[in-house]
């Protein structure tokens, strides 16, 4: 199973998800990977405690060698990348600066399949999380397109709302010109206050547009920058907590 996490709107959670999910499905016993598609590598920062300097050792490796620019002639598939975290069965392909300089390039060379011929010859993970920019670029188009499965996260802000329908546009045109077994999950609500109006009439207005808005919801909460600053996600930083629970019920929810 492959799974995007995708949304053209930053600050909407999209690390915080993919890294909770990922942990969750690691825990469960299943052999996971997080690949960090995102120049600023939150996802490889929370898993990892830091960065990956060396861009030989990042996702960015692949991308040099699927146009032949790989430093030194090095050679080798998305696998060397691939980084043990310190959690059992949890995996992640860092992220790394050197993405923004490549684009322009795969782009022009048309490379939008290599993620996905990639992701699909690894066959020792069973259950690969992708996490994308908070913008529709190359990477997340090659996500959306390696992706079997798409979640959407929905901060409860209404120029979010706005964004939405251009967004499911987006993810509707991928399906149909590049990736048609993609499906939809649904929209995942984060930063949810159920004693608050607004969040309640946005969640409400989607359900009654027909969106498949899923049943569990994420609380806002002081935990997550936490665990976020002990590189820990919640299921390890704090396996007691409400917001672990949140998120384990949207792990259920979504198998």
């Amino acid at each position: 199973m492959r799974r995007v996490i995708f949304n053209q709107k930053g600050g909407v959670g999209k690390s915080t998800i993919t890294c909770n999910l990922a942990a969750i499905s690691a825990v469960e016993g299943k052999k996971t990977l997080v690949v960090d598609l995102d120049i600023q590598g939150n996802s490889t920062q929370y898993l990892l405690g830091h960065k990956i300097d060396d861009s030989e050792q990042t996702i960015a490796h692949f991308f040099k060698n699927c146009l032949g620019v790989s430093l030194f002639g090095s050679k080798g598939g998305i696998e060397s990348a691939v980084h043990e975290t310190p959690f059992p069965n949890l995996y992640v392909i860092p992220s790394h600066p050197d993405l923004e300089g490549l684009q322009s390039r795969l782009e022009s060379r048309h490379k939008i399949f290599k993620l996905k011929e990639a992701l699909e010859k690894l066959k020792d993970f069973d259950a690969i999380y992708i996490d994308t920019p908070p913008i529709l670029n190359f990477y997340s188009q090659s996500a959306l397109i390696a992706a079997e499965r798409c979640l959407i996260p929905f901060d409860c802000d209404a120029f979010a709302r706005d964004a939405l329908y251009t967004l499911m546009n987006t993810i509707a045109e991928v399906k149909a010109d590049h990736n048609e077994t993609l499906e939809i999950e649904g929209i995942v609500v984060n930063q949810y206050q159920k004693q608050a109006n607004l969040p309640y009439q946005l969640v409400e207005e989607l359900i009654n547009e027909g969106l498949t808005v899923l049943k569990s919801k994420i609380s806002p909460s002081v935990k997550v920058r936490e665990s976020h600053t002990h590189s820990q996600p919640l299921i390890h930083y704090l396996p007691k907590h409400k917001l672990s629970d949140e998120y384990r019920a949207l792990y259920a929810e979504l198998h």
